[in-house]
């Protein structure tokens, strides 16, 4: 059911379902919404307490103007956290899609803030080269008020064969604004997940597309527990391409780490 929570005058728009311990979050990516974790959202609703939420900016929630940190990451990480203290989730399996993989590990890195992480085809932590061009892109992306640079962007994400929401996916590109747009690419291009990733001590899964912008490697260096998996035929955006891939894992990763939920 769709919920709402202001903090500090910031209303923050979330979906809330199901029971189960342990509660579970879903966090989108760049330019995405809520709607962008729908088939993850179904599945473990039927065993979880979960919520999705639209970070600020993004979607139904508010859009604070872009001045000094208001979009940082561990800004939204904040966010995060009280849409799960206010859906009464101690402790939460955090699960976010690229961007919102960057905010977990900042919420993982808290003491006590989650029980496990959920890494889905993670923005760039390792990936020197990608975050330069992120850096590099922000200029861009302010001026892009028609579009169409996000729009190519996105286009590139996509492997030939993918197809689901597809086209939708880089139509809604330009609905975030260019000045949120470019704040945000610029903080995930300042953001230090490698330190984050180094200090995490809870369980953490990170689940590759097919072309993954960090390389397996680099983060097991940096966090020798991680569990690595990747799924097969899907670029992105594979927790839409293919759940049932995406969805298996997560389930079997929460199964041999304790926290398989109502009925497991």
């Amino acid at each position: 059911m769709a919920e709402s929570l202001s903090v500090a005058g910031l209303r923050l728009a979330y979906d809330a379902a199901g029971d189960g311990d342990p509660p579970m979050i879903f966090v989108h990516g760049w330019c995405c919404d809520r709607s962008y974790f729908a088939p993850q959202f179904e599945q473990f609703a039927t065993s979880h307490a979960v919520a999705a939420l639209d970070l600020r900016g993004h979607g139904d929630s508010g859009r604070p103007e872009t001045l000094s940190g208001s979009y940082d990451i561990g800004k939204l990480a904040d966010d995060v956290l009280a849409v799960a203290s206010a859906a009464g989730f101690g402790r939460p399996v955090l699960v976010g899609h690229s961007l919102g993989a960057l905010i977990g590990l900042a919420c993982a890195a808290r003491a006590g803030a989650t029980r496990a992480l959920v890494m889905v085809d993670p923005a760039p932590i390792t990936n020197e080269g990608a975050k330069k061009f992120f850096r590099e892109s922000a200029d861009a992306v302010a001026a892009d008020g028609g579009g169409s640079w996000r729009q190519k962007f996105v286009e590139g994400m996509f492997l030939p064969t993918d197809v689901t929401r597809r086209a939708a996916i880089i139509e809604q590109m330009p609905r975030t604004s260019p000045e949120v747009a470019a704040e945000v690419i610029r903080v995930m291009a300042e953001f230090d997940g490698a330190s984050a990733l180094a200090e995490v001590t809870v369980p953490v899964l990170s689940i590759g597309s097919a072309v993954p912008t960090n390389a397996s490697a680099d983060l097991r260096r940096l966090c020798p527990a991680i569990t690595i998996g990747q799924t097969v035929g899907a670029g992105h955006f594979n927790q839409l391409e293919v759940p049932g891939q995406v969805n298996a894992m997560i389930e079997r990763f929460l199964a041999v780490n304790d926290l398989p939920g109502r009925g497991g």
